[in-house]
């Protein structure tokens, strides 16, 4: 497994914790580490994700809802959820990542961790936010400040 998808991986893992277990984020941080090991690299680039998509839930949740079509958004998985907030997060604020490789990884996270549908439900939800993103072009992909 490469780098930066074991950083997703962790990043949804933590996420996904955050989420159902509500509460601060630092605990959850704070226990993942405590029992997962990993390279410096690796965690700086798990947290840095986990705390981009936290920062802006509304804002993902929101683009989610208006794309989820025919779904309201308090229904859909938790696991699901959170692997659409990262990967929302992704290409609203990572622009080296490509596209493709965003929707790719968050696929994959799904095929791993979620139910027999939740590959295809994330790969089109992750592909109308794309063309949703690249039909504003006053608001381009920014990397995070």
């Amino acid at each position: 497994m490469g780098k930066r998808t074991k950083a997703r991986e962790c990043a949804f893992q933590m996420l996904y914790q955050w989420d159902v277990g509500g509460g601060p984020l630092e605990p959850v941080v704070d226990g993942f580490w405590r029992v997962r090991t990993t390279t410096e690299e690796t965690r700086s680039r798990a947290e840095g994700l986990l705390r981009g998509a936290h920062a802006l839930k509304p804002e993902l949740d929101a683009l989610i809802a208006e794309v989820a079509t025919n779904w309201r958004f308090e229904r859909i998985a938790a696991i699901d959820r959170n692997i659409l907030r990262l990967g929302v997060y992704e290409l609203m604020r990572e622009p080296q990542t490509p596209a493709p490789v965003v929707i790719d990884e968050a696929v994959e996270l799904a095929k791993r961790f979620g139910e027999a549908d939740s590959a295809p439900f994330v790969n089109g939800v992750l592909d109308a936010v794309k063309r949703r993103l690249e039909s504003k072009p006053q608001e381009p992909r920014v990397r995070k400040a």
